[in-house]
């Protein structure tokens, strides 16, 4: 029997994984723990540890995890940034690459239309009663430029949106589809160009060396006054120092965020009768042109079911021989 070590447990995964499990029965040891070098010896004698987008499958723990005997690391989720695959020596590594693209660039359209047109803003005034249109001034979406840095499902997800509200799209990616882009009509164009152009940025790109802090003081001071920033991708693509002090300017005029540069001790968890606090974090909550959300754009049934199923299956073919297209090499 495959036993797994299921690391940062939530409840609807282990009530999602239980019911997948049904056809595949693994013996599957659920932990609310993360998985670091401190957590990883939990893992002696399971064969799979299961992990998620804030698990730190570092150097370090991939040797512990070796010495322990698990040959495979299952992601379920489709960023590997977390896990370093150039030391994973003997152990396999799977993910799930494709769950929901449209689950993840619906969210960044939320995000959107909630800094544009204010509505949690207004929301919470009329619980009070309160009718005034004071402050809530938008702008149409409509005919307005938006700039995509990354065009994969999700990208291509996200443009699809974007052009049924009258928008034009341009779109910067080192490898560009020239496919998509005839058939979704958007055009690529550098980088400097978009920052420049764009009245909406929309991050989806993954997180590489070229992409890391990517939005940062000088591409900022490249945009439009008044730009919006979205990101549902990774959080390390924005640099938040930068951003806090381009905030304070006025430069921007507002940013929506389901990702963080340091969310690892904090999105996903309760952390609402902790005096933990995060600085950085802190400021941006309290800017009134600043949406945060807890890395909650993945979270559809869709999306959770996806997950489920192709991560069984792909801890199924990994041990059965069989060819396994979502396992990186």
């Amino acid at each position: 029997m495959i036993k797994v070590a299921f690391f940062d447990t939530k409840d609807y995964d282990k009530n999602l994984f239980e019911e997948y499990n049904k056809n595949y029965n693994f013996e599957i040891t659920y932990f609310t723990s993360k998985l670091n070098n401190e957590t990883a010896t939990l893992a002696k004698g399971y064969d799979v540890v299961c992990v998620f987008v804030n698990d730190k499958v570092d150097e370090e723990t991939l040797k512990i995890l070796e010495e322990n005997g698990v040959k495979l690391v299952a992601l379920r989720c489709a960023g590997f940034n977390n896990v370093d695959l150039e030391h994973k020596g003997k152990i396999r590594v799977v993910r799930v690459p494709q769950y929901s693209p449209y689950a993840v660039a619906e969210h960044a359209v939320a995000l959107l239309l909630n800094i544009n047109r204010k509505i949690y803003k207004s929301y919470q005034r009329v619980k009070k009663y309160n009718f005034s249109l004071d402050g809530l001034l938008g702008f149409d979406v409509h005919g307005k430029t938006i700039g995509v840095i990354g065009t994969g499902r999700i990208g291509k997800a996200f443009i699809n949106i974007m052009k049924g509200f009258g928008t034009e799209i341009i779109a910067y990616d080192l490898f560009k589809d020239e496919k998509a882009s005839e058939e979704l009509g958007f055009k690529y164009v550098e980088l400097d160009e978009l920052l420049e152009k764009s009245d909406i940025i929309s991050l989806h790109c993954p997180l590489t060396k070229e992409t890391e802090n990517i939005i940062n003081k000088d591409t900022i001071r490249k945009m439009k006054d008044g730009a919006i920033i979205i990101n549902c991708s990774r959080g390390k693509l924005v640099n938040t120092d930068d951003l806090i002090e381009e905030l304070s300017t006025g430069k921007i005029g507002g940013v929506g965020l389901d990702v963080y540069e340091d969310e690892e001790e904090f999105f996903l968890r309760d952390m609402s009768n902790s005096y933990k606090r995060d600085k950085n974090l802190s400021i941006l909550i309290s800017m009134p042109n600043v949406i945060i959300t807890s890395h909650q754009a993945f979270f559809t049934n869709e999306a959770l079911n996806k997950i489920a199923s192709d991560t069984c299956e792909n801890i199924k073919q990994i041990f059965n021989d069989e060819k396994c297209l979502n396992e990186i090499i």
